[in-house]
């Protein structure tokens, strides 16, 4: 076993992850500094497991890397500003403060002893630009060209921070793999998601109420989060899979956003009618990875369907935070 750090552990993939590796054994180090990330019942027990340390720790503060351990095996590096409102809102911080962090994260593999993986989340944002600007195929491969797109628009700042963090890694020195997240979902990923809004909508649904849906007609395929924690858990051990970027995410089915609420619906149990809205400023009408790639590296396919992640997805809401006293939205 290996002793690994998470980065953004207390946020949504980090938690799920950090569950996941000490499930199976690893000694592992959650480090957040909590800006955004709940201290709930689930991460406070997470924490309290013999071979899981909490790490409280800005990385954006200078020399924060020389403070910290020496003996990582695998660090997986998912802290990030993220979310569109947050994007929009503080657009300077989101590139100042995201790149620090991956520049902090690398400064520290880079003074381990026996790093075997640095494993740095990107996301599916990265091919906005090129869609932008020429089009892309979806399922979207990882092969496409990347644009940085309009810089006038806010939302730019995250791709830009992510496109230089994956640049950084390449020239980093140390072993890398880069992972681009598409539409992840589940338990305890806060309320600003299409699935959780949705969810709770449909939970306070009056009776003959409509089920309001922004961009109903936008495609989308969705990944559970447990299958995306197992294609990631699976890239950070593969040899394979040092050096290369893939698509974490579920290819197909690719549903309008309309056909996701009316899974919520029948999820929640409600007859309720769905209406579009308008469409989402600067959303894509659709967006889907091809996983060939990882699936091909990995030996793995995603198993959970949408009607079964959702299920999933609702009950803990239901029972964490649409009926409980204690509020877990990230």
């Amino acid at each position: 076993m290996r002793k690994a750090l998470v980065t953004g552990a207390a946020g949504f993939i980090g938690y799920h992850l950090a569950r996941r590796l000490a499930d199976q054994g690893h000694a592992v180090d959650l480090l957040d500094n909590h800006a955004r990330g709940v201290r709930d019942a689930a991460l406070r027990d997470l924490a309290g497991r013999p071979n899981v340390r909490m790490i409280e720790a800005d990385l954006t503060e200078p020399g924060l890397a020389e403070t910290l351990d020496t003996d990582y095996g695998l660090i997986v590096h998912l802290a990030a500003i993220i979310g569109v409102a947050q994007v929009r809102a503080r657009p300077y911080q989101v590139l100042t403060a995201n790149v620090a962090m991956v520049q902090t994260a690398l400064a520290l593999a880079r003074r381990q002893t026996d790093l075997e993986r640095f494993v740095f989340a990107s996301t599916s944002e990265i091919y906005a630009g090129t869609l932008q600007a020429f089009g892309i195929p979806v399922p979207t491969p990882e092969t496409t060209p990347l644009t940085a797109g309009d810089l006038t628009e806010p939302r730019t700042t995250y791709m830009l921070s992510k496109l230089y963090g994956e640049a950084l890694c390449r020239f980093s020195g140390v072993p890398f793999t880069i992972v681009r997240f598409h539409n992840v979902y589940g338990p305890r990923m806060g309320r600003s998601h299409v699935v959780p809004q949705l969810l709770e909508k449909a939970h306070r649904l009056p009776a003959g109420a409509a089920l309001g849906v922004a961009s109903a007609d936008h495609r989308r395929s969705f990944c559970h989060v447990d299958d995306a924690v197992e294609y990631l858990t699976r890239m950070a051990a593969l040899p394979a899979c040092a050096g290369e970027t893939f698509n974490i995410g579920t290819q197909e089915p690719e549903l309008p956003i309309g056909a996701v609420a009316r899974v919520i619906l029948d999820t929640v149990g409600r007859d309720n009618p769905v209406e579009p809205l308008h469409d989402t400023p600067g959303s894509p009408s659709r967006r889907a990875p091809d996983m060939g790639k990882a699936i091909a590296a990995t030996g793995y396919r995603s198993q959970i369907d949408l009607p079964e992640g959702v299920a999933r997805t609702y009950a803990w809401y239901r029972d964490h935070v649409f009926e409980a006293v204690e509020d877990c939205a990230l």
